[in-house]
């Protein structure tokens, strides 16, 4: 089972902390798919959430196919995102929960087919975010030092 990863969230991981990961299906149009397979698409900005027991796909960038001139799509349209009903539950009740939020972190080619994988993340304050970095530099410094010691 390997996946093809189509397209990443790298910002997702620097601005939220990932609690809880999902993975859900999409529904796409037949232009869209083959843009996708040629990874023409962008999470930058998107999210997901939950409407009358739906999840919606919000703000997704994929480029129109340049070979589909019958069909007319708008590239950020809301796309829905197919999950069991009671995962979609979970992630209402999740996302109720004061500061979290649904990010689609990618997405990818399972098996011929496209999914996105979902995380239930909280946002990280400015501190926040100095903190992670000040302690990826002090990994970095003792990984050089023990580096050193052993040549």
């Amino acid at each position: 089972m390997e996946k093809k990863i189509v397209c990443q969230n790298r910002k997702a991981r620097h601005d939220y902390f990932i609690d809880e990961i999902y993975e859900a299906g999409i529904v796409l149009i037949g232009p869209e798919v083959k843009s996708l397979r040629e990874a023409r698409a962008s999470l930058r900005d998107s999210y997901a959430r939950v409407k009358d027991g739906e999840l919606f796909l919000h703000n997704m960038h994929i480029t129109p196919y340049p070979f589909a001139h019958h069909l007319d799509l708008d590239p950020t349209r809301t796309r829905k995102l197919l999950m069991q009903k009671r995962e979609i539950k979970r992630l209402t009740g999740k996302t109720e929960e004061k500061g979290y939020s649904l990010i689609p972190l990618s997405i990818y080619l399972l098996r011929g087919i496209i999914k996105v994988e979902l995380a239930v993340a909280k946002g990280k304050r400015k501190y926040d975010k100095r903190y992670v970095l000040k302690e990826r530099e002090m990994k970095r410094e003792l990984d050089q030092l023990k580096k050193k010691d052993r040549y």
